[in-house]
């Protein structure tokens, strides 16, 4: 009996302490992991919202910027760290939705080794044309590519990213047939599209081509999102252009390591529910031509699962590997 109770004692003092600790979170400053370089769009997403949920938990979030791999280094960090809340990252699309289909092998899993806590930020890829393109809109571009089937190529970050499988995706659902040309990166792109090396490009930054736009280097076809973006307002959307129900964003969530207590999650996320509010916030995810976001962990699980099955089956059908 006495050791009955000594047990029962020690199990609700373990209890009562873990309740303390989770209470006084967070003590110490909490690292938040970006998997892309700084100076970036996913870096000001990163550094907004460290900068927001500081202020409203009191504590200092400190920015490390893991870069490599797609994000998948980065990620991988997180759900590697103590699942204690002091350690949480800001992962994307490219991790947490499509590297699982395009790797034999990722050295974590998404639905094992990561809790979602918030969907942050969402942005539209966009169909970018060299002005000297034979094509000015998407029904065009549609007709041309459909007249000489292989010979327009479109440039990309890479194979597997946002912008590669939303080309994709819109080949098989338009029947045409272009050919990839994958880059490293946005900055390598933007010059050889002005140049006219490429013709066509599906970007998913607007914030490094919008001025190439407004200036008249780029010609912009149209947006992937459900909605017109504000940046682009005279912009049709592909649904708009003759294929109802397209839509693609990339897109940013915050993550922690998987056994992270419940409690430290929704007072993560309530905490970035709370910045997402501030003009701050906002004026800096407008600046980068970004949707803000704030949803509860369970609502980006479930957003999570949609798209790993979303892009997993184009993936199996279009029989794409990164290795």
């Amino acid at each position: 009996m006495k050791r009955r109770n000594f047990i029962a004692a020690a199990s609700a003092a373990a209890l009562s302490a873990s309740a303390w600790a989770q209470d006084a979170y967070p003590s110490r400053p909490v690292r938040l992991i970006v998997p892309f370089p700084p100076g970036g769009p996913t870096d000001i997403m990163g550094r907004t919202a460290a900068k927001a949920m500081g202020e409203r938990l009191g504590q200092q979030f400190v920015v490390e910027n893991k870069a490599g791999a797609g994000g998948n280094i980065g990620t991988d960090a997180v759900a590697k760290a103590a699942p204690d809340g002091y350690t949480i990252g800001l992962a994307a699309i490219s991790s947490l939705a499509i590297a699982p289909h395009l790797y034999g092998k990722l050295p974590f899993n998404v639905g094992k080794d990561l809790a979602p806590i918030a969907l942050v930020g969402t942005t539209p890829c966009a169909i970018m044309a060299n002005p000297q393109a034979p094509f000015s809109d998407l029904k065009g571009l549609i007709a041309y590519a459909k007249a000489n089937p292989g010979k327009l190529s479109y440039a990309t970050s890479g194979i597997g990213t946002s912008n590669h499988l939303a080309t994709e995706l819109l080949q098989s659902v338009a029947g045409i047939q272009l050919t990839h040309v994958p880059y490293k990166g946005s900055s390598q792109i933007v010059p050889d599209l002005i140049s006219g090396t490429v013709l066509m490009s599906m970007e998913s930054s607007l914030a490094t081509t919008l001025q190439h736009v407004r200036g008249g280097k780029l010609r912009a076809i149209a947006v992937t999102s459900a909605k017109r973006s504000s940046a682009l307002p005279d912009v049709p959307t592909v649904a708009e252009s003759g294929y109802p129900g397209f839509e693609v964003e990339t897109w940013f969530g915050l993550v922690a390591p998987a056994a992270t207590p419940a409690a430290v999650v929704a007072r993560l996320r309530d905490a970035w529910a709370e910045g997402a509010k501030g003009a701050d916030a906002q004026a800096a995810f407008d600046n980068i031509s970004a949707n803000l976001r704030a949803t509860t962990p369970a609502e980006f699980g479930a957003f999570i699962q949609a798209e790993d099955k979303r892009w997993g089956e184009l993936i199996r059908k279009l029989g794409i590997k990164a290795d």
